[in-house]
């Protein structure tokens, strides 16, 4: 037997995927940044920031209390980063392989 999926869930993976080919869709740092702005208040933009250097400080091999006097970063943020960047979606690992070409 099949389980459920939830109306919910369908449309949420649905909203996900359109915003995911807006991402696609622009074709510059510059566009990606500007669409950024107009998508994140200042604070979300900044946590995504603070995130992304995290990725780039863990992949150095900076210790989780060095990269926290780096960045001021919580500590457990960048547990959190770290946990996803081997136990998560793959995501981190993509972005990364390809912007070191």
């Amino acid at each position: 037997m099949k389980p459920n999926r939830d109306v919910h869930d369908d449309q949420q993976s649905a909203n996900e995927d359109a915003l995911c080919r807006a991402f696609v869709a622009l074709e510059s740092a510059e566009e990606c940044r500007n669409f950024l702005k107009d998508l994140c208040t200042p604070a979300e933009l900044q946590a995504l920031v603070d995130r992304w250097q995290v990725v780039e400080l863990l992949q150095e091999g900076h210790p989780y209390r060095k990269i926290h006097d780096l960045t001021g970063v919580s500590v457990t943020t960048i547990g959190r980063v770290a946990r996803f960047t081997t136990d998560g979606f793959g995501g981190y690992q993509v972005a990364i392989d390809r912007t070191r070409k």
